[in-house]
């Protein structure tokens, strides 16, 4: 029997009404945003997820190491959101690429 091992993704609210949400057993190949929207989170995302705006930005707290790098157009995109970071990034674009792994981020309170 095959010991199947999954992400666990731990999601925080700036919003300070919203608690934090644990999810457990999230496969690999799902964007963090696919992610949410499986798990009725929700967040903006007025492009449908193509890397065309910026509404879905998030900021990445741990497990960085576990997400698709960011490339040009992602950053381009980035660099408009509301109040951008060093650890900003796009829900759409994070696309989950190990076997398993613990990843943890924060929604901005637009």
């Amino acid at each position: 029997m095959f010991n199947i091992k999954k992400y666990q993704i731990a999601i925080h609210f700036e919003e300070t009404n919203r608690e934090s949400v644990k999810l457990k057993r999230i496969s690999k190949g799902q964007s963090l945003l696919e992610v949410m929207l499986t798990n009725n989170i929700e967040i903006k995302h007025d492009c449908g997820g193509v890397c065309a705006c910026s509404s879905c930005h998030i900021y990445i707290n741990k497990g960085s190491e576990h997400l698709e790098e960011m490339f040009l157009k992602e950053k381009h995109f980035v660099d408009r959101a509301y109040k951008p970071a060093i650890h900003s990034r796009l829900a759409c674009q994070c696309l989950l690429v190990d076997d398993s792994g613990s990843v943890e981020f924060t929604i901005p309170n637009y």
